[in-house]
């Protein structure tokens, strides 16, 4: 009886191991492909502000009107337009003037473009030594700076805000004859 059994047993084994495949599994590799999406980068550089001149317009000796040529000139590849422009105006050293510029001014990719900007100085806010520089038809330092609000000529780039400061020496010039 267990000879049977052992019989049986063994023969069952041998059975199944020449069943047995011969199948190997693969391992699957499955590789992940991320999809990366690739922006152009653009670079925006900032314009450059330059006075061309402040003449300073002698009317009379308590309200004088003056004028400045501002250049600004545009590094990029692309047109920028300023939109808005608020500045300070000061004269050898005291402060004569500011306000804000609404007025879009075009700058093409590339190049300049002035704007001409005309302001009345009261000198009774003003020390007597610069009224005196005026009268004498000196020069006068000046320092023009502010905020510009500037939009790229480029689809889903918004504006941005920049700073600029301008120093140099004006000549004051007599107010021409009309």
């Amino acid at each position: 009886m267990y000879l049977r059994k052992f019989l049986s047993v063994f023969i069952t084994v041998l059975f199944l191991s020449g069943c047995k495949s011969q199948t190997q599994v693969q391992p699957q590799i499955i590789a992940e492909i991320e999809e990366i999406e690739i922006e152009n980068v653009i670079e925006i550089i900032e314009p450059e502000f330059e006075v061309v001149s402040i003449v300073i317009l002698q009317a009379d000796l308590v309200v004088t009107e003056f004028k400045t040529v501002i250049k600004v000139t545009n590094p990029n590849d692309f047109a920028l337009e300023l939109t808005e422009l608020t500045y300070e105006l000061y004269g050898n050293g005291e402060y004569w003037e500011g306000n804000t510029a609404r007025e879009s001014m075009q700058i093409p990719s590339a190049s300049s473009s002035e704007t001409v900007f005309v302001f009345q100085m009261n000198f009774i806010n003003n020390t007597r030594n610069l009224l005196n520089e005026v009268i004498a038809m000196r020069q006068v330092n000046y320092i023009f700076k502010g905020k510009a609000k500037v939009q790229p000529d480029i689809q889903n780039i918004g504006p941005f805000i920049m700073n600029y400061d301008c120093r140099g020496l004006s000549e004051v010039k007599r107010r021409a004859e009309k």
